[in-house]
């Protein structure tokens, strides 16, 4: 199997990540973000909406990163995507919360138009009522998160265990050191991103995104949860 990906992409990551830990091997091509292929016609072809990651089994492509994790944990049996009806909604539930508003507003709403300078509003006041507003949305999820998702007792999002939903939320969450920032004020958030960042592939997984993301904005001036 063949992925398509980005080594610094949140959507890469999460696959990098459960692939590492549940080991599944897969053939890694590099799509350049940096440069653009991804809108050049080679990759135009495999991947119409110019994104990574891609899935390639046997012919069958598939796109979006939650339904990649979803495949590959059917394929492979993994016990992070439990067969289990309810336990298995759970999962889904939990991955749908973060890939909607979660994403939308913590990402591209907030943190994105902060570290990127093509997502930057012209207008300076524009881009303040933009990252002003991102940030009260993001706050709203996070709240929901430390307090009801993960809660005091649990260790991952669906309990005990890590899900699927770990390996997207997590890569998702740790979106604010790109800017300086914790979760100092969410304890329960804390807590479960240290289980995460426990787990024997995070820190290679996440080795890039540290590289061009996180150490290049050390030191400068963001908004900051």
């Amino acid at each position: 199997m063949k992925l398509y990906y980005h080594p610094v992409s949140t959507t890469s990551r999460p696959i990098m990540l459960f692939a590492s830990e549940a080991g599944i091997t897969l053939d890694f091509q590099v799509v350049d973000l940096f440069t653009g292929e991804q809108y050049g016609p080679a990759y135009s072809a495999v991947n119409p909406s110019h994104q990574v990651p891609v899935l390639e089994d046997d012919g069958f492509r598939l796109t979006e990163s939650s339904a990649i994790l979803k495949y590959l944990a059917d394929k492979s049996g993994a016990a992070a995507y439990p067969s289990d009806l309810r336990q298995r909604a759970r999962v889904n539930e939990r991955l749908d919360w973060f890939n909607t508003g979660f994403y939308r507003d913590f990402s591209y709403g907030f943190l994105y138009p902060q570290i990127f300078p093509f997502m930057r509003r012209s207008d300076e006041a524009v881009q303040a009522a933009t990252i002003a507003y991102g940030k009260e949305k993001a706050l709203g999820w996070i709240k929901v998160l430390d307090e009801s998702l993960i809660g005091p007792r649990s260790k991952f999002l669906c309990g005990d265990a890590v899900t699927l939903a770990d390996y997207l939320g997590a890569i998702m969450a740790l979106g604010v050191e790109a800017i300086g920032g914790d979760y100092a004020a969410f304890p329960n958030v804390t807590r479960w991103l240290g289980n995460m960042k426990a787990l024997k592939s995070w820190g290679q997984v996440n080795e890039a995104y540290y590289k061009y993301v996180v150490d290049p904005n050390k030191g400068k001036s963001f908004t900051r949860l």
